[in-house]
């Protein structure tokens, strides 16, 4: 086999153990890169260079120094750590760049990259965003082949070539929102980060090591990765997660693959620890019981942060009230994710 071929099943069992690739991905013809070729159906990444360029807007490959004054969608890329990266940008209808806007970075999960977290058939942000009027930066991860796919994050003891690597994704953020910050009129005390899986990882790393940065976390089906964590300051922490998750598991544990994952803390580890690290009363308040899922809230902490926690009885690793990547079904419907986290980010 090619190495180019080893290259394309190497990251399609990568991207097959952390629920991102359609089931029908590894049976399509590669090309050099790698890249799994769509046979005639436009993909993903076409659409939105598509969507680019009949709107008139940045496309993949513009610098980014480039000022954005309207809305809109955007893609750069940057060049950090001897490593170009990528990132694609929302601006909802109603931006002004008079006034200072709120923004959320979403990250996606393993294996996948920008374009399945901008997808609204599958996480429905860019519809959220539209109606919010939050900024929405979907990052791009490091990834083995230039397209971009198949990328990871290195939230600490995962996930896989990113981890592997040791690539600075701490510091690609900390350029990509200086850079955002010169593009848009950015509120700098309202900036936030969600993400799902691998992306969930990472978004608690950011709160460990860019408290002095985002205000509040929301964390889809992950979990605390982190071999240390001293946040500067107190920040708020949301995580959502199904208690039938088979690759980041609830109680802990390896999931599927230990070597290109990891050995996972708890759900109620991960929560244990913000609460600590906030100061928080220990004791939790239920604040939402309904059909399939629950929500509890940890007060009383320094700096009046809030840590919180959603608990779905299914879904599996999902987003609630999206679709999974893999296979197209339903998440958990008991909740909608970015309805609960939107909320908790309006009370920051």
């Amino acid at each position: 086999m090619s190495r180019s071929g080893l290259l394309a099943v190497t990251a399609g069992l990568v991207l097959g153990l952390l629920g991102i690739l359609p089931d029908h991905s590894l049976a399509q013809s590669t090309g050099a890169d790698g890249q799994a070729m769509s046979g005639g159906r436009q993909s993903l990444r076409e659409r939105w260079l598509s969507r680019d360029k009949s709107a008139g807007k940045g496309s993949v490959g513009s610098t980014s120094n480039a000022r954005i004054d309207g809305p809109g969608d955007y893609s750069f890329t940057l060049v950090h750590d001897g490593l170009t990266r990528m990132y694609r940008v929302h601006v909802p209808p109603g931006y002004s760049p008079s006034k200072p806007t709120p923004m959320v970075l979403s990250f996606h999960g393993g294996g996948g990259n920008m374009d399945y977290q901008a997808d609204d058939k599958y996480y429905g942000l860019v519809s959220k965003s539209d109606r919010t009027g939050y900024i929405l930066v979907f990052p791009n991860g490091y990834s083995p082949v230039k397209s971009g796919k198949f990328a990871t994050w290195n939230a600490g003891i995962c996930c896989a070539g990113a981890r592997d690597k040791n690539i600075d994704d701490v510091g690609f953020v900390r350029e990509m929102i200086k850079n955002l910050r010169s593009q848009l009129n950015i509120d700098p005390k309202r900036i936030f980060a969600n993400g799902m899986s691998n992306g969930a990882l990472l978004s608690h790393r950011l709160a460990c090591e860019m408290s002095d940065t985002f205000r509040a976390i929301a964390s889809v089906a992950g979990s605390d990765a982190t071999k240390t964590c001293t946040p500067t300051a107190p920040i708020s922490i949301l995580e959502i997660h199904a208690k039938d998750d088979d690759v980041v598991l609830f109680n802990g544990g390896a999931g599927r693959d230990t070597a290109m994952l990891g050995n996972f803390v708890s759900v109620s580890e991960t929560v244990a620890r913000w609460v600590r690290r906030n100061s928080c009363n220990p004791a939790p308040k239920r604040v939402l019981e309904t059909a399939g899922a629950y929500c509890e809230s940890y007060t009383e902490c320094r700096g009046n942060v809030e840590v919180k926690l959603c608990v779905t009885d299914s879904g599996g690793h999902s987003w609630p009230g999206g679709r999974k990547v893999r296979t197209g079904e339903p998440g958990s419907t008991a909740i909608s994710a970015n309805d609960v986290m939107w909320d908790f980010f309006e009370g920051r």
